[in-house]
């Protein structure tokens, strides 16, 4: 392995080191596990929406959807048919992922604000339909009832209760997500997806269906987005329609500009800013989302590729 390969890898490893051993040093700098893990599953589904959104070039206003439909998909599993928590994670993830399989030729058939805009009628049409649907979801209360179970390996029994536990539990799915989108990107798929964003006239010019790639990113990243909904789910033994509705769309895309679009890691250093924000300054004030749109605009000024993007154009330098 030669030498740039190595440095290559050395922020990858820190950052892998560092999630490792969050649960021992977050209490020493202020923080809890708990919130180790909900930057973990908000990592992860804009780590999903970032494949669409910074390597393939679609604005989607409408991915809380994929993500809340994971976490009913877990939450009407565990309380109504079957208490195994995997088999509860496996078919939140094919709720939301087939979902956005489905739904996908929908939105690919427009482009830009179009696009978009597409994205979150969608996604409302799920929310309202979780809201109206009182019997099953529980309306507006949300879908209360149900918990994540202990996971039994013969006669060893994981105990997913324990808060440090269930960390580790969401980072090895992190992990899986982060093996699928980093395979994904460095395959000629991945490429592709990268030209279409660069320059989707060529490539049409060149014959390839670009709807249909753009396709398979959208897929790809709501499967990614159920199973962070999925986890989300289990994080809080609950589940509402806010876990659906455009503004947590938004969110996710607020994070991905944070952190760096067109970037691996940024999603995870979007998610680690805007939930340690959110989590000190709504002790503190209600008016805490005035702060993360004022961050918002001062990193669309000042880092317009995301502070992760900034420092590695520096680092070219």
């Amino acid at each position: 392995m030669s030498a740039i390969n190595i440095q290559r890898l050395i922020p990858s490893l820190l950052i892998w080191a560092l999630l490792l051993s969050a649960p021992f040093w977050l209490p020493m700098v202020g923080g809890y596990t708990v919130l180790g893990t909900r930057v973990l599953i908000f990592a992860l589904v804009t780590l999903g929406l970032n494949l669409l959104l910074g390597f393939t070039g679609g604005l989607s206003f409408g991915h809380a959807a994929y993500f809340g439909l994971g976490a009913y998909g877990t939450g009407l599993m565990l309380k109504f048919v079957s208490g195994s928590t995997p088999l509860a994670i496996l078919v939140g993830v094919l709720v939301g992922g087939l979902a956005a399989t489905l739904l996908g030729p929908l939105t690919v058939r427009r482009k830009g604000i179009y696009f978009a805009m597409i994205t979150i009628a969608i996604g409302q049409m799920f929310y309202f339909i979780a809201v109206r649907w009182n019997n099953l979801t529980g309306g507006e209360d949300g879908l209360t009832g149900f918990s994540r179970t202990n996971i039994h390996f013969g006669s060893w029994i994981l105990d997913i209760h324990n808060p440090v536990n269930f960390y580790y539990f969401t980072l090895f799915f992190f992990a899986v997500g982060c093996a699928v989108v980093w395979t994904v990107l460095h395959s000629p798929l991945g490429h592709t997806f990268v030209a279409i964003r660069e320059n989707p006239r060529r490539l049409r010019f060149l014959g390839l269906p670009i709807g249909v790639y753009i396709w398979i990113a959208f897929a790809i990243s709501g499967f990614v987005a159920a199973l962070a909904g999925s986890m989300y789910a289990l994080l809080n033994n609950f589940t509402s329609p806010e876990d659906m509705n455009w503004i947590l769309s938004g969110d996710f895309v607020i994070i991905c500009v944070l952190g760096g679009m067109r970037t691996f890691w940024g999603p995870l250093v979007g998610s680690v800013i805007y939930v340690v924000v959110q989590d000190y300054l709504s002790s503190i004030t209600v008016n805490w989302m005035s702060f993360i749109g004022a961050i918002f605009v001062l990193s669309v000024l000042f880092f317009p590729w995301g502070l992760l993007g900034f420092f590695q154009g520096r680092f070219k330098k």
